[in-house]
């Protein structure tokens, strides 16, 4: 018998917290204040990130103006803009919400993502290098490609854009979040490719080498966090995709989108305004 109370207390403290737990997140869907902090909570921490890197970018300038843009100055640069403008998506995420065409809505919350792909790309770009000239292996076609897929992910992007402007449908959007999927699936595959194989090599060299160890440790740790990274965004595109159906259905059940859009009512926005923090703030993690 007390065994089976015990059991049965367990149980019920179980049952207490989650019903705690539900009430909590219920409270916090249900409360414009909590959405709006969470908003400009996100807001203020890429635009942080995006001062960070004009700041960094400005120092290199400043210290070896004679180079030009460099590969570390592109970087710093791309960072800016794509932490940038996420920052003024989240500080104007009512007018988002707000707008009558989809397709540009899509476009606004893709851009910086894709913008964040050719940023870390850019650096697989610079440790391919880095690789293939201490290997003494051709280095002259490593940034075509880069151009050429870049370019292959912007134009493909770009089509799926005008292809839901005029049909907005479910499947259009689903193809895009597959696409976007596939593009970080990508990008964590180069990160572990090249960054695995500068790491290696790196560990062959002499432990007398100045400046080894640390570099081993910044290369293992940058490649490991942007590994994760791009496959967390995997992960998420395809929670994207399987929650964001039933959004597309309340605002067409009117068969009248627009109208929906511009005046959403409180249900559209509680069962929307998760889906869309989680497609705007994939590129935080």
């Amino acid at each position: 018998m007390p065994a089976l109370r015990t059991a049965a207390e367990f149980s019920g403290g179980e049952g207490m917290a989650w019903r705690n737990g539900i009430a909590w997140w219920d409270e916090i869907d249900g409360s414009e204040e909590w959405q709006r902090g969470i908003f400009y909570a996100l807001c203020a921490a890429y635009s942080l990130v995006s001062l960070v890197a004009l700041v960094q970018l400005i120092r290199i300038h400043l210290r070896v103006p004679e180079y030009g843009w460099t590969t570390q100055k592109l970087f710093h640069l791309m960072n800016f803009v794509a932490n940038g403008l996420r920052a003024v998506l989240f500080g104007f995420y009512h007018r988002v919400f707000l707008l009558k065409s989809k397709a540009l809505e899509m476009a606004l919350l893709d851009l910086p993502g894709l913008l964040f792909f050719s940023t870390y790309t850019l650096l697989v770009l610079f440790w391919a290098e880095i690789y293939h000239q201490a290997r003494s292996l051709p280095i002259d076609k490593l940034r075509p490609t880069y151009l050429i897929i870049n370019g292959a992910i912007y134009i493909t992007q770009i089509c799926i854009w005008v292809y839901v402007q005029i049909s907005p449908k479910p499947v259009a959007i689903e193809a895009a979040k597959v696409f976007l999927a596939i593009v970080s699936f990508s990008a964590a595959f180069g990160f572990l490719i090249y960054g695995g194989r500068l790491f290696f090599m790196l560990r062959r060299f002499p432990i007398e080498s100045k400046g080894r160890q640390k570099k081993l440790n910044e290369v293992g740790s940058v490649t490991a966090i942007c590994c994760a990274c791009f496959l967390m965004r995997c992960f998420v595109d395809g929670m994207v995709i399987r929650t964001q159906p039933m959004t597309w259905i309340l605002l067409d059940s009117s068969h009248n989108h627009q109208a929906a859009m511009v005046q959403p009512s409180r249900k559209i926005w509680r069962t929307s305004w998760p889906v869309i923090l989680i497609e705007m703030g994939k590129d935080l993690m």
